[in-house]
């Protein structure tokens, strides 16, 4: 399989308030040795696979730059990048390549270098075409900056185009929920992505909200009922609209999927640099057709910085059951769901028959249904996606290799 590749730039003009992220602001030295690192390990990306004992392959069909915002670099320093990576790397003519933007920060610069380094997908964060609920999380754009910006992407060539939207912000409404996603629908994105407000430590927001307190705009964000409520209007308008769901969080007109997120889910292999990025490869001289390993980076700047080779990774080795354990809540994840003929022919026939009073007991919750021989979350389900997902992992110390290249908020409030 060709491997797609993540590439964290986990840099940002400002921090946002909601941002559990390992992210932040930064000089620009630290973006030149930054670079540096990440570059040097691409540059190297064969003995950074063999140390960590996965199968290389220079064939890749995806490359996503996330973080942090990557449009805060220099338009030199993202060419400089993206040619890193085309010589280290066979990336295909025709592969999709990503790159996160902060709204306002698409100068004609940047668009051209974004245009020239051969990205073909730009990924928004414009979380709210409300302005006041944008400006309460410390977000710098306005509806008519975004608005404008696409525009001046289509012009470049730049047509595939997501906007990623949260349910749950401060000041946040039904009615002025509808208003973002009427806006969205109205500009003809061709994907939407949908995350539920985070609510945990690793966020000044989500800080404030536990205890309690008023400084973010705390006090005025919705409560759990209401942010649910606003998850579900979601699925039913976008759906309504033809931009249909395919997954917990994502959203397409037909023909328009994000193929390098499609790899995480069907667990097919990518290779993550820089902070917080994490690995799948096929386990080298693997003696089950399922072995693998799953690395990843620290969520920390300093470790990386810190390395004069690699820079450190965990890593932990995916066996048999592992993988197929893998497969069922990742698999859950899509709209299409499981095809239970299809995983008995993949990982044996206990990977089902094992399950039948798990499936059974999620069923009667209203969690699952089954149906023609797939096994799907219901709408209900993907709202408690988690308690699902548990049910079919054995008990580990830790599941910290499970996370894909970055996971936007992705199994909603409960992640």
């Amino acid at each position: 399989m060709k491997l797609g590749l993540y590439i964290s730039i986990p840099f940002c003009r400002t921090k946002c308030t909601f941002c559990n992220f390992a992210s932040g602001v930064a000089a620009g030295q630290t973006f030149e040795r930054y670079l540096a690192q990440v570059e040097r390990e691409v540059a190297n990306a064969e003995e950074l696979a063999r140390q960590m004992g996965g199968e290389f392959t220079r064939a890749v069909d995806s490359v996503y730059m996330g973080g942090g915002t990557p449009s805060v670099l220099a338009p030199a320093q993202l060419k400089h990048l993206m040619a890193t990576v085309r010589s280290g790397f066979d990336v295909e003519p025709v592969a999709e390549i990503t790159a996160e933007c902060a709204p306002s920060t698409l100068s004609e610069a940047m668009v051209e270098a974004l245009s020239a380094s051969g990205v073909n997908r730009v990924s928004l964060g414009v979380q709210s075409f409300v302005d006041r609920e944008a400006r309460a999380v410390g977000r710098m754009h306005t509806r008519e900056m975004v608005l404008e910006e696409m525009t001046r992407l289509r012009k470049a060539g730049l047509t595939e185009i997501n906007v990623d939207l949260i349910a749950g912000l401060p000041y946040q409404t039904m009615e002025s929920w509808r208003e973002s996603l009427h806006v969205a629908v109205e500009s003809g994105v061709p994907h939407v992505s949908v995350y539920m407000l985070e609510v945990d430590e690793d966020s000044r927001l989500g800080r404030e909200v536990i205890a309690g307190g008023a400084r973010y705009h705390a006090h005025q964000v919705p409560d759990d009922e209401l942010t649910a409520d606003l998850y579900d209007a979601a699925c039913t308008e976008l759906n309504a609209a033809g931009v249909t769901q395919y997954e917990i969080s994502n959203f397409a007109r037909a023909g328009h999927r994000s193929r390098h997120n499609m790899k995480y889910w069907t667990r097919q292999p990518y290779f993550g640099f820089g902070v917080d990025a994490h690995s799948l490869l096929p386990a080298r001289n693997a003696r089950s057709p399922h072995a693998a390993v799953r690395f990843a980076t620290p969520d920390e700047l300093e470790p990386l910085l810190a390395s004069e080779g690699f820079a450190p990774r965990t890593r932990i080795e995916i066996d048999g059951r592992t993988a197929m354990e893998e497969a069922w809540f990742l698999g859950l994840r899509l709209n299409d769901g499981i095809d239970l003929a299809a995983m008995k022919a993949e990982y044996g026939a206990e990977a089902v028959d094992g399950y039948r009073t798990v499936l059974a007991g999620l069923a009667s919750d209203r969690l699952l249904e089954v149906e023609d021989g797939r096994v799907r979350l219901t709408p209900r389900g993907r709202l408690l996606s988690n308690t699902v997902f548990a049910e079919f992992l054995r008990e580990r110390e830790s599941d910290a290799g499970v996370a894909p290249g970055k996971t936007r908020k992705a199994s909603l409030r409960v992640l």
